[in-house]
This record gives structure tokens, C-alpha cells and sequence, in this order.
């Protein structure tokens, strides 16, 4: 059955160039005209020419701090919502992906390893250091290596332990024996994902307490002489190992890698023979204490899912015991119920998505799920996919006709059904629920707000939401009715370059944010803290198109 969406109207700054204001000071509390899109406007995917910095402050935003990574650096920033730096962090290596403040104040955030030589995709990390409030490193954890790689998202459990993402290398004998076609399995192998649980040991090192492996719950019918054989509908709780289809999956030239290595998209030890290998390519996770659940989403599949952390390191291998009697298998899934046969296409929901999570307690909506959903299909697309557009554009700032790309985003919450026990109701022979989400929020030309990677979204204690759409490195406030009452446009960028003197995402990239983390003004780290504007504020980055390369003079005859 399709999922109905409930999708708001929404007062927004329309065009990526627009809402123009002063920086260094808020804007007029008002709501900003809504214009009509035209077939020939163009979309600017990265917005590196629009305005930068705060463009818009109501007295109907939330008055907490923002937490991220400013573009391309070893900072991480605190930021009022008043576009002025009240706090900084700063590390050795390049970070640009999670990073979460504790209430004792200190601050614990993913990095990127300097030595990664299997792994090529993004989000590679590797390494988890904590810093206390004023930036004395206290921990540092590396796991990194030929054969696993930390990346994407941690989340800091109530205990101080840490669950993170990792990939794990299965060569292609191994892929073709545990069912996947050998058509989809590329020359390097595929990196398939675990879930580890890390008990710190400061000052550096950790201990792998639990373990959850994907590779463990798979199921196959492409071939009965191998591993994983049965039918896709009837297992509904394993991940079918021959789910593809996805266009960046796909496997690319040596030459079309090369190009993107030069984008800043892939890292410089991709290849051809390894671009097939990030078959799941998951993204976030969240835990929840009393459900004792880990929800984690793979962004190759279209879907969320939630396991069982109650289940024992062995339980978690296989299809019995745990908390909730199926040890390691997929208690809830959602977003393309064709996955596990359950479905079509005309199903599907969720695409490219990132960032999903529990509401947290005390925010409305508590124990709901919130994801952005990134990539939402529109027919009529001249390019596969984003990346494709940006690649035949050719240039460090693309804009390309809305006729071009007709995708768009959204923010979803919705509410997985439960039975009175908390265990999740699977309807014989149909999909996972819900049918409807509980709100959610697009722009209203479906069009402005859109971006095809990272993002992510944070319900506040207000009730507002807090969205980042990534590509344009675009933080804004939304209030439950839809309306727009905050703005800020990451102004930043620090051009990190790698140990190996390369940059770390040169060209187009340039203001780009994975996420940013809301905290209210009574955050217990904020106690006897004197939260005023650093001075000086950093310098922001003005981005500059390069110059066209001069046309060649035709020889003489």
C-alpha cells in the first residue's frame, strides 16, 4: 500500500540567492514572501554565491545554541542564534561529520584518520577523540585499518559507551558465497556494516563490548547452492544481500572516478574496481535507553532499521533470544518494503536518506522517529541522479534548470506501530507501518529546499524543528505550523589540506555541513559558563568562481 504523506505548506526564503540581509546583525522579525518558481529558473546546488551568515531571527525562535563543524576544517564551532560564535574546539585532523556535546561540557566528535588505505567513500572517519571545554584532548580512539573503518555517525550511550558504524571488508569469494550475484560484486569486495559498542579507555584505546554484524542476517534467491537461501517475503527481519539498483552504485569508469576523486567526492584512493564495494553506506544511528533499540539507516537501501542491543554478543549473530526473542534480526524496517518483498516501487519512501533518530524525551513528539529524507524522485530528471547533473556541469558552482533535477527533501516523523508488549506489528503479507507520517516538511514549490546528501533534522524542546540542508550548508527553524522563524547559512570554510598536501574536499563543496545539533540554553554543559561571542569572530570565507581557462588559439596552417 502507498504511504500518504502528510506535507505542509511552509513560509520560506525561495531561491538559493535570496534573503539577502546583514549578516552581522538579526533581521526584522518577518515572514518572507513566497514567489512561484518558473521552468526556466535554475537551481544552484551548493548555493556557494547566496548570502552567508544569519538571514533571518524571529521572536518565535528558540533561543539555544547550534553545534557544528565549520567546512573543510579541524573546528568545531557553539553558535547562539544570533549567528555569533560564543565557543570553539579545536583538533589536529579534519572533521566534518558528527560531533556531540555532553553535559559535563566536554565535546566528543568523529575525525578523519589520516591513514584509511581500503576504504574510498564518504563519510570516512576512523578515529573518536573527546575534548573537555577547553579543548585538552582526554581520549582517542582509532579504528582504522586495512579491514574495518569507523564512519559517519556515533551516538554517546547513557553509560559513556559509544556506538559507531563501521564498514568490514568481505572479498568477492566470500560476497558470492553468501548469495550475492557476482554480477554486483566489484573486484575489491564489498564493504558490508557493523554496529560496535566502545567501552573508552583513556587517554587512548577502547574496548569493543558488543558487536552487530549485517553480514550475519542476510537472505538470498539468486542462487540455492549458496549461503542465505529462501524466500525474500518470509523473512522479513534479514537484509536481502541483492538489493541494488541505486545509480551511484553503479560502477563507474576510471575516468568518471578520476573526475569525481577531483571534485572532492570520493577520496583519492578511489578506483573503478572499489566503487561498487560500499554496498549499505549507512549514515546515522540513535539508541533508545528504555526500549534498549538501536535505529541506524542505510542510505543504499532506502530504508531505517531498528535492532535489538538487549541480545547478548552471540544472541546478536544469530535469530533467537535478546530482549525481544530475535536476537541480531531486523525488529522494524521502513522506507521501501520492496526490499523484503513486502512492496513495489510505488512504495518506496525513503531515498539517499540521513539522520535518522528517536525524539528525544521532553521534545513533542517523544519516541517518535525523525529522518530526513533526501533524494524524493520527480519524473521528467534529465540526470540520474545529483551527482551525475554536477559532473556534466562542469563547474565549482553548477546551477542547472529545475527541469534538470526535479528531486526535492523532506523532514519526516512519523510513529512505528507497537503492540501493548512495545514489540512492532508486522501485518501478514503487507509491510511495516505506518501508512501516514505524523507531520512532516517540505518547501512548498518542492523544489528550494533540496539536498541529495548528508542533512539531518532535530526536534527542539519547543517544538520547532531544526533542519540542515547539507549541500548548501543551510541551518534553519521551523515551527510545527510550517513557518520559518530562523535562518543561518554556514559562512565558513578553512581549506584543510591532508597529510598528503591534497585538499580534503576541494572544488565544488565549499560550505557544505553533514548536520548540525541543537542544545537549549539550560543544557547542564552550559552551567557557570560564560557563553559570549569569541572576539575575534572567525573571518568568513568568500567564495570566488575560478577563472575560465583561456581558449586555445587555432594553429596556422
Amino acid at each position: 500500500m502507498k504511504t500518504r504523506f502528510i506535507l505542509p505548506v511552509a513560509v520560506l526564503c525561495l531561491g538559493l540567492n535570496s534573503c539577502k540581509s546583514d549578516p552581522a546583525s538579526p533581521p526584522p522579525a518577518e515572514t518572507i514572501a513566497i514567489r512561484e518558481w518558473k521552468p526556466t529558473d535554475t537551481r544552484s546546488i551548493f548555493g556557494n554565491r547566496a548570502q552567508r551568515g544569519l538571514l533571518l531571527h524571529t521572536k518565535k525562535a528558540d533561543p539555544g545554541y547550534v553545534l557544528f563543524n565549520p567546512s573543510n576544517s579541524t573546528l568545531t564551532y557553539l553558535m547562539d542564534k544570533q549567528g555569533r560564535i560564543v565557543h570553539r574546539w579545536k583538533g589536529e585532523l579534519h572533521t566534518i561529520l558528527s560531533a556531540y556535546l555532553l553535559e559535563n561540557g566536554h565535546l566528543v566528535r568523529l575525525e578523519r584518520d589520516t591513514d584509511f588505505p581500503t576504504f574510498a567513500a564518504g563519510g570516512i572517519a576512523g578515529r573518536i577523540r573527546e575534548y573537555d571545554w577547553d579543548g585538552n584532548l582526554l581520549w582517542d580512539f582509532e579504528y582504522a585499518s586495512d579491514k574495518e573503518l569507523i564512519h559517519h555517525d556515533i551516538e554517546v550511550m547513557p553509560n559513556g559507551n559509544i556506538l559507531a558504524i563501521s564498514y568490514e571488508v568481505k572479498n568477492p569469494e566470500e560476497a558470492i558465497q553468501a548469495g550475492m550475484n557476482p554480477a554486483f560484486v566489484a573486484k575489491s569486495g564489498v564493504w558490508p556494516d557493523k554496529i560496535i559498542e566502545i567501552r573508552p579507555v583513556k587517554p587512548m584505546g577502547g574496548e569493543i563490548v558488543w558487536e552487530w554484524h549485517l553480514w550475519d542476517h542476510l537472505v538470498q534467491d539468486f542462487d540455492p547452492s549458496r549461503d542465505n537461501y529462501g524466500v525474500i517475503k518470509d523473512h522479513p527481519g534479514k537484509i536481502n544481500i541483492n538489493i541494488h539498483g541505486e545509480p551511484e552504485t553503479q560502477p563507474m569508469t576510471a575516468e568518471q572516478v578520476e573526475q569525481v576523486v577531483k571534485m572532492g567526492m570520493l577520496t583519492a584512493n578511489a578506483t573503478a574496481d572499489n566503487q561498487a564495494s560500499d554496498i549499505t553506506h549507512s549514515n546515522a544511528i540513535s539508541y533508545h535507553p528504555s526500549l534498549d533499540q538501536i535505529v541506524f539507516s542505510i542510505k543504499r537501501f532506502g530504508e531505517i532499521y531498528i535492532i535489538d542491543h538487549g541480545s547478548s554478543v552471540e544472541e546478536a549473530k544469530g535469530s533467537t533470544g535478546g530482549k525481544w526473542g530475535h536476537g541480531g534480526d531486523v525488529l522494524y524496517r521502513w522506507g521501501n518494503p520492496a526490499n523484503y518483498g513486502r512492496g513495489g516501487p510505488e512504495d518506496r519512501v525513503l531515498y539517499e536518506q540521513h539522520d535518522v533518530k528517536w525524539i528525544r524525551e521532553g521534545s513533542p513528539g517523544a519516541g517518535h522517529l525523525m529522518v530526513f529524507n533526501n533524494d524524493i524522485r520527480m519524473p521528467g530528471n534529465k540526470f540520474p541522479s545529483m551527482f551525475a547533473a554536477i559532473m556534466a556541469a562542469g563547474s565549482p558552482d553548477p546551477e542547472l534548470p529545475l527541469t534538470d533535477i526535479a528531486n526535492y527533501s523532506a523532514v519526516l516523523e512519523f510513529a512505528p506501530p507497537q503492540n501493548a508488549d512495545g514489540s512492532y506489528q508486522l501485518p501478514e503479507n503487507a509491510p511495516f507501518g505506518p501508512e501516514a507520517v505524523v507531520w512532516g516538511y517540505t518547501a512548498p514549490d518542492k523544489y528550494s529546499f533540496y539536498s541529495a546528501f548528508i542533512s539531518g533534522a532535530h526536534r527542539l524542546t519547543n517544538g520547532h524543528t531544526l533542519i540542515t540542508s547539507g549541500a548548501q550548508g543551510r541551518f534553519f527553524e521551523v515551527t510545527p505550523e510550517h513557518e520559518i522563524v530562523w535562518e543561518y547559512w554556514n559562512p565558513y570554510n578553512f581549506n584543510y589540506v591532508l597529510p598528503d598536501g591534497t585538499a580534503a574536499h576541494p572544488g565544488k563543496m565549499v560550505y557544505t555541513q553533514f548536520r548540525s545539533t541543537p542544545y537549549p540554553v539550560d543544557f547542564p554543559a552550559f552551567a557557570n559558563k560564560k557563553l559570549e561571542p569569541i572576539v575575534p569572530q572567525p573571518e568568513p570565507f568568500i567564495f570566488k568562481m575560478p577563472p575560465k581557462p583561456p581558449v586555445a588559439k587555432a594553429q596556422a596552417d
